[in-house]
């Protein structure tokens, strides 16, 4: 309640319930004055924003077909629309489908609510806190609801953004036109509308698909301020979709960088991880570089680049392949010459080189995780797939057999094969444990044979003194 004091009287006001006309004399002047203003306030807090006015795209001018989009995404769409809500298709999948690639996710937008959609489906569950979502399971497929949510300006700003302007909470809900304003670039503001198989354009997201431009909606460098992780989607867009960037979009990309200093290690491992899966892992890591982004995420040496570039090649290949890739093996390469220039540094104060490895991974490991949060089991696989490096040198004895059945033999042998096509000198031991893994029982017993053979030492031959007896018949 607010009272306020006109000298001899007192209003009280409630922003339930108005004036306190108990406590008031009604015809009092300045209480018209005071119900003409709130009544101007309130106008302007309920009046509708300026409306954008879509575009209309029927199913007869777009290419999406719902035999494209997973059954378990077109049942939550249906039962959505059949309850009476609004139900669409969103982002990254209308995106993909548009461009003629397979979405490995489906989003929802709609205007029901988290607890709403709830009630609809008994196989759904509400994750987040910064986001309010909904899961809906089923068995090992999620698909993913969100409700319109409008721009954190509509929200109290000390909960909607953190000092640096980054948004730390967006859960006040909107229409369609507020969701689209808060997202991100304009070729993932399209719409799918499962009421009349159209697609709703709110931003010129269809123009931006045909000319295969990123666009990001409203100023770049404050929509870049609110979120940072945008600057690693920006990189990641432009690398997988093959697309050009607007010069307004880039500019504050090339400066930006600082602001994933705000950005927890956590989030940002994420991102990296969707890097390394995304197909086009090379072409986004040079990007990296030319934006000045890789150093935020990585502790890199420049030595590795022709390592990382052949390595990341292969990656690539066995992701279009359908193949899977190992995250720990990537981070492996990532940050091999890093530890290397750190053991050169060690091993000159007389420390053994496996000691010297074992330290510099600590150091290494330490500074990487500040910046991305790699769970405890990956680090453990770097640091084996590391120390492999050594062990393989040890060729004698069952030593080579035990090496086999260790679990990071392969991702420790397939480095070190990229070491030796890259330059480094250890070809001949590659091109050993090559044979060695290749090779039947029989063959692998001569080789290590052979090995013995070629370490022992060589005897000296014992050269007979001359008698210095003259023998006589």
């Amino acid at each position: 309640m607010v009272c306020i004091d006109l000298g001899q009287e007192r209003v009280y006001y409630t922003p339930l319930f108005g004036f306190d006309k108990s406590k008031i004399k009604r015809d009092h002047p300045i209480i018209s004055l005071l119900k003409g203003f709130i009544k101007t306030i309130k106008k302007k807090k309920t009046s509708p924003k300026n409306k954008l006015a879509p575009l209309i795209i029927p199913r007869a001018e777009h290419t999406i077909s719902r035999s494209a989009i997973h059954r378990n995404a077109l049942k939550v769409l249906y039962r959505l629309n059949e309850a009476g809500f609004d139900a669409y298709l969103v982002g990254g999948c209308v995106r993909d489908l548009l461009l003629g690639y397979t979405p490995k996710d489906f989003d929802i937008a709609t205007n029901a609510r988290p607890e709403e959609i709830r009630r609809l489906f008994k196989n759904c569950r509400l994750i987040g806190k910064r986001f309010r979502l909904a899961h809906i399971l089923f068995g090992q497929d999620v698909i993913e609801v969100a409700t319109f949510r409008t721009h954190h300006e509509n929200a109290q700003e000390a909960q909607g953004k953190s000092r640096h302007g980054m948004i730390v909470r967006d859960n006040v809900y909107g229409t369609i036109e507020d969701d689209v304003i808060r997202r991100d670039f304009r070729i993932n503001a399209l719409y799918y509308n499962i009421a009349d198989y159209s697609i709703v354009d709110f931003v010129g997201g269809m123009q931006d698909i045909k000319e295969k431009m990123l666009h990001l909606i409203g100023d770049p460098a404050k929509r870049f301020h609110e979120d940072p992780v945008r600057l690693l989607r920006a990189v990641r867009f432009l690398a997988k979709l093959n697309i050009n960037i607007t010069k307004e979009t880039e500019e504050p990309l090339m400066t930006l960088s600082h602001l994933l200093n705000n950005v927890s290690a956590a989030r940002l491992f994420q991102e990296v991880l969707k890097i390394f899966q995304s197909g086009a892992t090379l072409a986004t890591i040079h990007l990296l570089q030319k934006y000045q982004l890789m150093s935020k995420l990585f502790i890199y040496s420049t030595a590795s680049k022709t390592l990382l570039d052949v390595a990341l090649s292969n990656t690539d290949k066995r992701i279009h392949e359908g193949k899977t890739a190992s995250p720990a093996f990537l981070f492996t390469v990532i940050l091999w010459h890093s530890v290397l220039e750190q053991v050169t540094q060690i091993e000159q104060s007389g420390m053994p080189t496996y000691l010297a490895i074992e330290k510099a991974l600590q150091t290494i490991l330490k500074q990487q995780t500040e910046r991305l949060t790699i769970p405890r089991l990956m680090q453990l696989s770097i640091r084996e797939i590391c120390l492999l490096q050594h062990r393989l040198t040890y060729r004698r004895g069952k030593h080579p057999y035990r090496l086999l059945e260790h679990p990071r033999f392969r991702a420790g042998y397939d480095l070190l094969l990229l070491r030796a096509q890259t330059g480094e000198p250890v070809q001949e031991l590659a091109t050993w444990w090559q044979q060695f893994y290749s090779s039947t029982p029989e063959q692998r017993e001569k080789m290590l044979h052979e090995i013995q053979r070629a370490a022992q030492p060589k005897k000296r031959k014992n050269r007979s003194k001359k008698s210095n007896v003259a023998y006589t018949q």
